[in-house]
């Protein structure tokens, strides 16, 4: 017996040394470098999104060399599952892994990288599970698998460590911590192997910009789709949906697209895409209506299909093996699948001026969507579709919209690695303010766009502070389905939630030409405070208090920069919430000035500031330039070209580059679009002067004008 054992660990352990695989790192764009490793599998992430890379960008970034150490990463694959490790430095801190609400630093956590709604605490299970981490030393990694991945990021200690940590004896030293140092990032992945990137930097933020472009860069939505957008009521018929659009245009609120939520549909839950003939008699006259109001239609879906649907008899035998509320699942990765799906929207949503769609469920929760147990007629398991299908039905309806050469603007509830260049927005039904703006922070890192959507709110402060974040993240939104709450529903504070309406409509040229640069270049419009260059980040894990019940270890806490971000290069928002008179902001490098005033707050330290309720605190870098336009309601329309403000900021010399083009179609990328450089230079006697252009840019009139913020 003994003999035995002896030849089974032996056995097992020869097994693990031939499991060593050895790694060939290729550099396949610039700047970024690939492996393969084991054997390649069907389905990636960054296949399911459907992006191309965007080479003339990613050849403008500094020229690097690989950032790791090639021989700290070991890959082993052992009884049809994929171990890997990558090294760790003792200061590093490490961001992404996933849309996370409550945490930016992940270092020291577990994730289990799994797609699902948000249940109330960052452990993996996520809306975007997107298995890329970005490094504070500069370099990144991602694993592209369709798998459940699980990552110890700097959680375990191995016995061959070369950086062991230090050993102490609880019983008599105080710095004890039930958590060592950890050296290591460890990964498993599923599958008998799979794909890896590492993308250099050499700053967090030119890794990210690495990372987006390899899927094409960030999306550059239509420019109604930056405006203003209410969601009806669940039973709104047509005519309800047009008298929400009056009210609207009698309150002089911004308003240019208009959630139509499941009551369009003949049955939903499941669905049949096509509308109710009572509540929507004549789809196209109703698009036609909103269109004459200068206001475009999204339409709520989730992909599952009614038996009363005329498409159900054609997907049948193209549907998983499970049913979502008595709806087949179809299977998207069948070219035959997508093509009915193509056939049935056209016909019935893009022919007659449908704008868009937000795509709800297909996220979670464990027992509303297939199980893992559940088959599919491709072949590709439940847990692949679970990660993958997000991106596959936003690809999808986003090549649609190419096809006609229409931009659209939408709403989805999970997404993945790979969906920068997609035209969504994640949103949940979670409605915890602070946590939303964490994971606006959060977005930043894994080249996906959040909202922080307004519902509900108990008090008039709540209900400001909630809408002043809304109205500065990538899409300004009531969602009222519920119960049809409106911007002025808190009539103390109605004034002042217009004016921050406004506001963001008078920055369209600022936010058109900051997701411009997202498209372009690969730059989040809405970024972590750790991708700032110059930002000395703050962030440290301190000593919990000893509590024999609670924290019997003495767990460390952890201090984030999670509560502010930019709006673009210039724009430093500092949101408040409600209960809040006072906060704290941490100004990067440089002198900053009020957005409103112009007046100088401060240099590179951290400030309180006490804001009057009706402003959400803004503050500009020395130097900036916002080009702002008057108060609109609506996105410009065709021919229309409005007058340009350009504020300066500071006492520094500064430019800013103008991007337009006409909003709504792909034409941009065949060279119709402007980019107009302005500056501010001092002139001899030391006075800060602003340049004229000499031709007009796409969609403003020519000659601007410049107003010196700071006196």
């Amino acid at each position: 017996m003994k003999i035995l054992k002896i030849l089974s660990i032996l056995f097992l352990s020869q097994t693990i040394l031939r499991a060593q695989t050895s790694v060939v790192w290729k550099e396949t764009y610039p700047g970024i470098w690939k492996a393969v490793v084991g054997q390649t599998q069907r389905h990636s992430l960054l296949q399911a999104a459907g992006g191309h890379v965007n080479l003339s960008a990613l050849q403008q970034l500094p020229k690097t060399t690989f950032p790791l150490d090639k021989g700290a990463i070991e890959i082993k694959i052992i009884q049809g599952k994929t171990y890997l490790k990558f090294p760790l430095q003792r200061d590093e801190q490490l961001f992404g892994l996933g849309l996370n609400f409550q945490s930016v630093n992940q270092r020291g956590r577990i994730l289990n990288l799994h797609m699902d709604h948000f249940g109330g605490k960052d452990n993996g299970r996520s809306h975007a599970p997107v298995p890329f981490y970005v490094s504070s030393k500069g370099y990144g990694v991602l694993i592209d698998a369709a798998q459940y991945i699980t990552v110890y990021a700097g959680t375990g200690v191995r016995v061959d460590s070369k950086n062991p940590p230090e050993l102490q004896d609880r019983n008599t030293n105080k710095k004890w911590s039930a958590q060592p140092y950890s050296d290591a990032v460890e990964v498993l992945v599923p599958a008998n192997g799979t794909s890896l990137y590492v993308f250099a930097g050499p700053s967090p933020m030119q890794v990210v910009q690495r990372y987006n472009l390899l899927n094409g860069g960030g999306y550059l939505p239509p420019k109604w789709g930056l405006g203003f957008t209410q969601r009806v009521p669940t039973l709104y018929s047509q005519d309800d949906i047009l008298k929400e659009v009056a009210s609207f245009e009698e309150h002089d609120f911004p308003l240019d697209f208009i959630g139509v939520e499941p009551g369009w549909h003949s049955m939903s839950y499941p669905c049949t895409f096509e509308w109710d003939p009572t509540r929507f008699p004549s789809p196209k006259l109703f698009l036609d209506q909103l269109a004459a109001k200068g206001v475009s239609a999204n339409l709520w879906l989730n992909p599952y299909v009614s038996p009363k649907s005329s498409l159900y008899p054609l997907v049948k035998n193209l549907t998983g093996s499970h049913t979502v509320w008595n709806g087949l699942v179809p299977d998207f990765t069948l070219a035959k699948t997508r093509q009915l799906y193509k056939d049935h929207f056209t016909k019935n949503h893009l022919n007659i001026g449908v704008g868009g769609y937000k795509i709800d469920e297909v996220d979670g929760y464990d027992n509303w969507v297939w199980p893992d147990v559940a088959t599919f007629p491709s072949g590709t398991s439940a847990e692949q579709m679970r990660q993958m299908y997000g991106s596959m039905v936003q690809q999808m309806t986003a090549d649609w919209y190419q096809e006609i050469n229409k931009r659209t603007y939408g709403l989805v509830r999970a997404s993945n690695a790979g969906a920068a260049h997609l035209p969504f927005v994640i949103y949940n039904d979670y409605y915890n303010h602070k946590d939303f703006i964490t994971a606006l922070v959060n977005s930043s890192f894994i080249g996906v766009l959040w909202t922080p959507e307004v519902r509900a709110s108990k008090t008039a402060e709540e209900w400001i502070r909630r809408m002043q974040s809304a109205c500065f993240s990538p899409m300004a939104m009531i969602n009222a389905w519920a119960d049809g709450t409106k911007p002025w529903t808190f009539p103390e504070v109605a004034d002042a939630v217009k004016e921050v309406a406004n506001l963001r409509m008078r920055l369209l040229p600022y936010m058109y030409t900051t997701f411009a640069a997202y498209r372009r270049e690969g730059k989040p419009p809405f970024r972590a405070m750790q991708l700032v260059d110059g930002f000395v980040d703050q962030s440290t894990m301190e000593r919990g208090q000893f509590d024999a019940t609670n924290n019997p270890y003495q767990m460390a806490i952890r201090k984030d920069i999670k509560d502010q971000y930019m709006m673009g290069d210039d724009i430093l928002v500092a949101p408040m919430f409600a209960g809040e008179k006072t906060r704290q902001v941490i100004l990067p490098k440089g002198k900053w000035f009020d957005f409103y005033t112009g007046a100088f707050v401060g240099e590179n330290q951290l400030i309180k500031i006490e804001p009057p309720l009706e402003k959400i605190p803004l503050f500009v870098r020395d130097g900036g330039i916002i080009p702002m336009v008057p108060v609109h309601r609506q996105a410009p329309k065709s021919g229309e070209k409005w007058p340009l403000e350009l504020r300066h900021y500071g006492q520094a010399p500064g430019s800013f580059m103008l991007y337009d083009d006409d909003g709504k179609t792909f034409d941009f990328e065949k060279g119709a679009y402007s980019l107009t450089r302005f500056s501010v230079q001092k002139d001899a006697q030391g006075k800060l002067v602003g340049n004229q252009p000499e031709i007009a840019p796409m969609g403003y009139v020519k000659e601007v004008k410049w107003v010196f913020m700071t006196n």
